[in-house]
């Protein structure tokens, strides 16, 4: 079973369970899907359906950022129970140190020495590491082992 049907069938049993706001959040995931298969006239792979999720939580992480610094913790909670549903569909994240790990070995991979390497590395990182982590985390990773 894909992802796509996997999302398909928890929306199906959020509705016969009548679970308003997971149905909610899962129909939104899927409308970000749809957009994104018109726009591009693209089948959706497991692949592009995580990078949707990755950039929907993203989202929602800045807007609880927000609300809870307007301190509005009623709109924060709601955004943080979307993340909940959300986070379901993503594969099992990397460690930071298997993060470190990673980025160590692609480093010396694309055999960068300083700074001004970081397109050439993050380029090579995010192919590899999509989906399996935070790129907030990776991208932190990168700038130590570029600086050190």
């Amino acid at each position: 079973m894909t992802l796509k049907e996997r999302i398909t069938e928890d929306m199906k049993n959020a509705m016969r369970a009548k679970d308003t706001a997971r149905l909610g959040t899962i129909r939104l995931l899927q409308a970000a899907m749809k957009q994104k298969e018109v726009d591009e006239r693209v089948t959706l792979d497991d692949a592009a359906v995580i990078a949707i999720v990755d950039k929907l939580i993203k989202q929602r992480k800045d807007s609880v950022a927000a609300f809870v610094q307007a301190s509005r913790q009623d709109l924060a909670d709601v955004e943080q129970a979307e993340i909940g549903v959300l986070e379901v569909y993503l594969p099992q994240r990397l460690s930071a140190d298997e993060i470190q790990a990673a980025v160590a070995a692609i480093v010396a991979s694309v055999g960068a020495t300083g700074p001004g390497d970081m397109g050439k590395v993050m380029g090579a990182v995010k192919t590899q590491l999509a989906g399996k982590a935070d790129m907030a985390l990776v991208s932190a990773a990168v700038k130590a082992a570029l600086a050190g």
